[in-house]
């Protein structure tokens, strides 16, 4: 892993829970010695990605950060243009709907919208780095990602964030082959104790996957036969948002056979 990786991995730490962190809490977080964690913090600071908080001398994200994002929204505007999708996707569905992009061997989340029309919701985090194996998105990308993807993904130990997390890559290569067939992915209870969710993948202009949009809700309210009223809402939007960011959508990954409930999950 090389000195740049390392000092840019300070900035996942980084969420709306945690939006300061000081310089032990990078060590801590980091697992790395104390000498190494300030050198990259001072760089990262100095390029402005990091500024410091002058009473509390915690460390928050800077305003480099703000003119990068700006310059990537304008010139490949995916989160205007996935937006209104996501939108009305929750509106139609009555649960909380998202959309992640691939980053490395992970995903990342770039919008979601909640319609709050039930008093027991699924708190999202837009920070949050989320994993390929334990959540659906991941599992939606995974299925039908490239098999360099899949091998550096399942090729290393896995994290069971909870007991119903798949991390056997055995048991992960079935569940993607569900997905290829249904064109959906769905998992109960595997990255938090009390949600539900299934997604569809989205892909690029060459076909590629580049990304997923879910729908997300609480156990309580995870019953078969509204899961199954979302499964047909959340392919088409899919395929739309598909088609707004330029892609093409694979005949593979048509998700005809979307009807039949995608297997569930269990530990």
């Amino acid at each position: 892993m090389g000195t740049i990786t390392k000092a840019l991995q300070m900035l996942d730490f980084f969420s709306r829970a945690r939006p300061e962190i000081g310089l032990g809490e990078f060590v801590r977080l980091s697992g790395r010695d104390k000498a190494t964690v300030h050198r990259h913090l001072v760089e990262l600071e100095e390029n402005g990605f990091l500024e410091q908080n002058q009473i509390s001398r915690a460390y928050r994200l800077g305003p480099a950060l703000l003119r990068l994002s700006g310059v990537r929204e304008v010139t490949n505007p995916i989160r205007g243009l996935v937006r209104p999708i996501v939108t009305a996707l929750a509106e139609e569905v009555g649960e909380l709907a998202h959309f992640s992009v691939l980053q490395g061997s992970a995903l990342s989340p770039v919008c979601h919208a909640d319609p709050l029309r039930h008093g027991t919701q699924v708190h999202f985090d837009e920070a949050e780095i989320l994993p390929m194996h334990a959540t659906s998105s991941g599992l939606a990308v995974l299925a039908f990602a490239d098999t360099k993807l899949r091998r550096r993904v399942l090729g290393r130990p896995l994290r069971p964030h909870t007991e119903r997390t798949p991390v056997d890559p055995d048991e992960i290569s079935a569940l993607l082959d569900e997905v290829r067939r249904t064109g959906l992915s769905r998992l109960d209870r595997t990255y938090d104790e009390e949600v539900v969710s299934q997604a569809a993948p989205i892909f690029g202009a060459t076909g590629e996957v580049i990304g997923a949009l879910s729908v997300a809700m609480p156990l309580v309210r995870a019953r078969p036969d509204h899961l199954r009223s979302i499964s047909r809402p959340l392919l088409d939007a899919a395929r739309s948002a598909t088609r707004s960011l330029g892609g093409v959508n694979p005949a593979f990954a048509s998700g005809e056979a979307s009807e039949t409930l995608p297997a569930e999950h269990s530990a």
